[in-house]
């Protein structure tokens, strides 16, 4: 749910204003009580805020990012790999269309139930390290309660306060174990629908990235075609890259080349296996 849906609309200017020249002047991590002016308490976020981090600078759904990554990169990677050598070792079109269809309907059921048995081993471990912080809060309710306190203090909490969000938190023994499990132990609950959720999106890329080097294996010459194939397999990881950078971070012309440039160094491993047996055949 959207901050928006969660908030209401507030009565701080219409849609899309402008910011206030004290929030321009000052970083919003150091946004202070003062720099605020009075409003409603039932209505405390701005409008433009609210379009803001809804519209113009939404967060990323970062799972499913690397999903299409890992399947995408995958897959046109290792059946490139496979068409460059069988090319070389072959020089028969049938044969590297036959090896790089094999390969791309293997390759995509196969990164598919790597990441739904990937995921499922992510439940069952969120599952029994719960189960274990249930029992800890339970058997060892003092040290758990250290632990937390302390987690607190180093995030700067002090005093009367630290000692109500302590109270508040362990009052609650699922909001305690929620809280431990996500601050102590850095884990995500999961589930089995999320698990066949990525194995879909990393199978579909997996299957997307092998078709494109295979296609112009259909249409040309296997010469040819392999040259076209490399050209198609670059456009694509450096395109690829260039996506992650831009919803992520960095300079989406490095990344895009450093993902090209990765991608071809492992297909080029194929081709210079197939060379040799092909030299090796020859003679």
């Amino acid at each position: 749910m959207s901050l928006h849906a969660v908030l209401g609309r507030g009565g701080w200017g219409l849609p899309g204003q402008p910011p206030d020249p004290l929030f321009e002047k000052r970083s919003p991590f150091s946004l202070r009580r003062a720099d605020c002016r009075p409003m409603d308490p039932k209505n405390v976020v701005p409008d433009w805020q609210l379009v803001h981090h809804d519209r113009i600078d939404p967060h990323v759904r970062g799972r499913s990012l690397s999903d299409i990554i890992l399947g995408g990169q995958d897959g046109i990677v290792n059946v490139l790999g496979v068409l460059l050598g069988v090319a070389a070792a072959s020089g028969s079109s049938r044969i590297v269309l036959a090896a790089g269809l094999a390969t791309a309907f293997a390759e995509s059921v196969s990164m598919a139930a790597v990441a739904y048995t990937s995921k499922v081993a992510n439940t069952d471990m969120y599952r029994s390290e719960r189960a274990r912080e249930y029992r800890h809060v339970r058997d060892v309710p003092a040290l758990e309660r250290a632990e937390l306190e302390e987690m607190y203090r180093r995030k700067g909490f002090q005093g009367e306060l630290l000692d109500r969000i302590v109270d508040t938190i362990t009052g609650d023994p699922d909001v305690w174990v929620a809280v431990m499990m996500a601050e102590e132990h850095g884990l995500a609950p999961s589930d089995r629908r999320s698990a066949l959720r990525s194995a879909l999106v990393v199978g579909v890329a997996a299957m997307v990235g092998s078709i494109l080097p295979v296609a112009p294996f259909f249409f040309i010459g296997v010469r040819t075609a392999a040259i076209s194939s490399i050209a198609v397999a670059t456009a694509a990881l450096f395109a690829v890259g260039m996506y992650k950078a831009k919803v992520t971070a960095g300079s989406p012309a490095r990344a895009g080349a450093e993902l090209a440039a990765i991608g071809i160094a492992s297909a080029l491993a194929g081709w210079a296996v197939g060379a040799a047996f092909g030299v090796a055949g020859g003679s």
